[in-house]
């Protein structure tokens, strides 16, 4: 029983683990195309853009949309399939409706970078990218709802494909767009507009015309307004039980700067977090995978199974913690030279590497909790645990270590591990204590 339901949760999270990575891909690649243009001015300036367009757009419509997660997955296993179609086209409405306050944001971008006392010419020109970027906002309002439609139905192989395709196109794309066409920086901007809807048209064309989607797809209708308050009551708390986490990420990024040497320490920093975060796709995708598990055997009314789903999810989290472990400690010598070539970056990187690995093994456990709190429509309990965990304990530790005790980026980090670790052991105690039975018929 346990080695069918872990391999069911594995079919999932590889592929959804390359979904996640391919999407990332979309942000890292214009960096490095950037990169390599002769303006410094244009790698700051696009660097902060897609950094606060993350913050201030693309998490907040990431984090509504795992709603879906746990009002689709559990609509699949009750064999309610045409809510599936009801939900995804809600979701979609709410999500564009919400698109349009966060543009207004992403078009003063330039002028709240100043207002914060960021440099007036890196944030001018952070304001011109965030506005070529305004079509990958409303292109993403679009996409997460269709990607949690198939997830929820484990149709993972159209997911594969339609980011397959738009990733190979954005390269060749993104190298024509910011090094022939003229547009330089700003190129880049548009390859990403292009591709995240090359890969929303893409699912919605094999939502509409794929037997696999004949029986959850949905004719239009008034239910899709009917059913936006009830979107709103779980999209709402989604959003903020990923926010305040991965802000509190952005937070430690900005205290970096206030440290001796914050050149130093901000590179240091951001190669950590950008480790931490690939590796993370791992555990994103078992997470995935255990809320779809979860949400299904709930909606089905089969607590057991559902108690069993959590429990493989589980065993898989602790089997990527070592491995992960692993290869991070063996490697941490020399993975530093994979981001630089600068001898001192390369030092501090391979003293930070502990941290770093201790951090990716309590991600490895905190992915799955996650995923398994929003199949179960935990989220605003989750809520509640992230705002202790990290802005009553782990930020405010970090700051005493870091700056108070001294110990600089290596203080930071370790406040941020403490948070992470209360936050897993909050969703732990959830998880474990949770009455399956009455889960069901609640």
């Amino acid at each position: 029983m346990m080695a069918e339901e872990m391999k069911k949760i594995g079919y999932i999270a590889g592929p959804m683990a390359g979904v996640m990575l391919m999407q990332i891909f979309l942000q890292l690649i214009p960096m490095i195309m950037v990169g390599h243009l002769a303006s410094q001015l244009s790698l700051s300036s696009t660097a902060l853009a897609l950094s606060f367009a993350a913050v201030s757009g693309f998490n907040v419509l990431l984090g509504m949309a795992g709603a879906l997660e746990t009002l689709c997955g559990q609509a699949y296993g009750a064999q309610e399939y045409q809510k599936l179609g009801v939900l995804t086209y809600t979701a979609i409405l709410s999500l564009t409706i919400v698109s349009f306050p966060l543009s207004l944001v992403w078009i003063f971008m330039g002028k709240m970078l100043t207002l914060i006392h960021q440099d007036p010419l890196i944030s001018h020109e952070a304001g011109k990218f965030s506005r070529c970027l305004l079509p990958s906002l409303f292109g993403y309002a679009f996409l997460q709802p269709l990607i949690r439609f198939f997830q929820a139905q484990s149709l993972i192989l159209p997911l594969l494909v339609s980011s397959g395709v738009a990733f190979f196109i954005h390269i060749p794309l993104c190298w024509l767009l910011v090094f022939k066409s003229g547009l330089g920086h700003l190129g880049a901007a548009f390859s990403m507009d292009i591709s995240i809807w090359v890969n929303a048209v893409l699912l919605g064309l094999f939502m509409k015309f794929s037997s696999a989607c004949a029986r959850t797809r949905a004719p239009l209708s008034i239910e899709v307004l009917a059913q936006m308050p009830r979107f709103f009551r779980l999209a709402v708390p989604s959003a903020l039980m990923l926010c305040l986490e991965y802000w509190s990420f952005e937070l430690l990024v900005l205290l970096s700067g206030l440290l001796p040497n914050p050149k130093l320490e901000t590179s240091v920093l951001s190669l950590c977090l950008t480790t931490s975060g690939t590796l993370f796709t791992i555990a994103y995708g078992l997470g995935a995978a255990a809320s779809t598990r979860v949400s299904n055997e709930l909606g089905s009314g089969k607590p057991q199974a559902a108690q069993t789903a959590v429990r493989g999810a589980m065993l898989l989290a602790l089997t990527e913690a070592l491995m992960a472990t692993a290869a991070l400690l063996g490697s941490r010598r020399s993975l530093g030279y994979l981001f630089s070539n600068d001898k001192q970056v390369i030092n501090y990187y391979t003293v930070m590497s502990p941290l770093v690995t201790a951090t990716v093994a309590i991600d490895a456990f905190q992915g799955v909790l996650t995923g398994i709190a929003r199949g179960c429509g935990w989220q605003k309990m989750a809520t509640y645990i992230n705002i202790g965990a990290y802005y009553l304990f782990g930020i405010p530790i970090a700051v005493v270590i870091g700056f108070v005790r001294q110990l600089r980026g290596k203080g930071l980090w370790s406040g941020i591990i403490i948070g992470a670790i209360i936050q897993t052991a909050g969703l732990s105690i959830l998880t474990t204590f949770t009455d399956w039975d009455t889960e069901v018929s609640s």
